[in-house]
């Protein structure tokens, strides 16, 4: 619900693993909660256990309200209700995101959001009536003399009131981030011809420390290359990491484990024993692989991986907290798809079978996603290679070595 009462559109970005924390973010001028910036930026973060709420300011999007009514105060106040919101959801804010100008609305509502530790922006203006200047000066006289006029953003048509035009100059931007005393984050791109890289430089001068900037190279304004906007997710969330809190807390801890060893066999193409243990087995390819099928494929192996230690970890929690659960069956596909972000996906189907009700089917379900397998999975892993140098009998080496 807005600051004038109007039904907002939003949407959660859940992060597979317990959340590190919750972040706001608030889409540049006209954009709305679903433009490119706006839903690469929140999943990445989801994927870094950062969750984020993005919504569509009033008459935007999916949100209800009329665009010419609204102005850059309403916007600021929208995001204390939409902190608030999520406050009573026991879902509250730390981190503030915004692009453009949702990145100045971001530095404005900072200071009303008692739980936010640290705010990112991403190509926003040092001055809010920075945004005037991208009208058309006739289209502006327009609206200063009969209230509203129809104008242009990005290619699209918007009807802008007066209301807008005297609260954008109406705002001390730089004044406010003077008073923030909270970690900021500014990225912007030195190309940017849409607001220039001196107005990141205005916001640095007036922020106190601690203050960080982060060039974006050759991106746009609007971020409309995944690989920026991928790019710009990731440093936020390196960033923001420090000024989160901690999640160390497992289900179940990791067991040191001894080790698993490969090697060719010399049947077919592809096939290698395994051993894990005391436990010996095959793995390879399919037979359209150029494979004998004689055993499960690597990424089985992961998605087998996966799906065991899902029931396992279910199971032990059915068991500690006394849960009628008889048994549990879970089935793990892998696909990959390259205009995804991750491009790697493991779906997973669970069925369980007992005497439970909603609430606690719920809850399994939220513990599956904290196995240990799956927190590694999402939250990436450390491979670390070395070479091991052997003995080359067909090259002369000692035999009885």
């Amino acid at each position: 619900m807005s600051s004038t009462g109007e039904q907002l559109s939003g949407r959660i970005e859940h992060p597979a693993t317990t959340p590190r924390g919750w972040a706001l973010f608030a889409h540049c001028f006209t954009c709305g909660k679903d433009s490119l910036a706006a839903v690469r930026i929140s999943r990445a973060l989801a994927l870094a256990g950062i969750g984020v709420l993005r919504f569509d300011f009033a008459g935007l999007g999916g949100s209800a309200g009329e665009f010419r009514d609204s102005g850059f105060a309403s916007d600021v106040a929208d995001l204390v209700c939409a902190a608030n919101a999520m406050s009573d959801a026991e879902m509250p804010i730390t981190l503030l995101v915004g692009h453009s100008l949702g990145g100045a609305a971001c530095l404005m509502a900072a200071v009303d959001i008692p739980t936010v530790r640290a705010v990112a922006t991403i190509a926003a203006p040092a001055d809010v009536a920075h945004i005037l200047s991208t009208i058309d000066p006739e289209c502006l006289t327009r609206i200063e003399r009969d209230g509203s006029a129809q104008v242009s953003f990005a290619d699209r048509p918007f009807v802008v009131g007066r209301k807008f035009v005297t609260d954008a100059r109406a705002q001390a931007l730089e004044e406010r981030i003077g008073a923030l005393q909270l970690p900021l984050l500014l990225l912007h791109a030195p190309g940017d011809d849409v607001v220039g890289i001196k107005n990141a430089s205005r916001l640095f001068q007036a922020a106190k420390h601690p203050k960080s900037f982060v060039s974006l190279d050759q991106a746009d304004h609007l971020l409309r290359e995944r690989a920026d906007a991928e790019y710009a997710a990731s440093v936020i969330a390196a960033w923001a990491s420090r000024y989160l809190p901690a999640t160390d807390w497992d289900i179940r801890p990791v067991q040191p484990m001894a080790g698993v060893t490969a090697h060719e066999t010399g049947a077919g193409r592809f096939q290698v024993a395994i051993q894990a243990g005391r436990h010996r087995f095959l793995a390879d390819e399919p037979v359209e692989m150029g494979g004998l099928a004689s055993g499960p494929t690597p990424y089985e192996l992961v998605a087998a991986g996966l799906a065991a230690c899902t029931v396992i970890t279910m199971r032990l929690y059915a068991k500690r907290v006394n849960l009628p659960l008889d048994q549990a069956f879970v089935a793990v596909s892998h696909s990959r798809d390259k205009d995804r972000t991750p491009q790697d996906r493991f779906n997973r189907d669970i069925r369980l079978v007992g005497d439970l009700t909603a609430e606690q089917r719920d809850k399994l379900l939220s513990i599956a996603d904290r196995c240990p397998v799956d927190l590694t999975l999402v939250r990436g892993s450390d491979v670390v290679t070395e070479l091991v140098e052997t003995q080359d009998k067909s090259r002369g080496g000692d035999s009885n070595g």
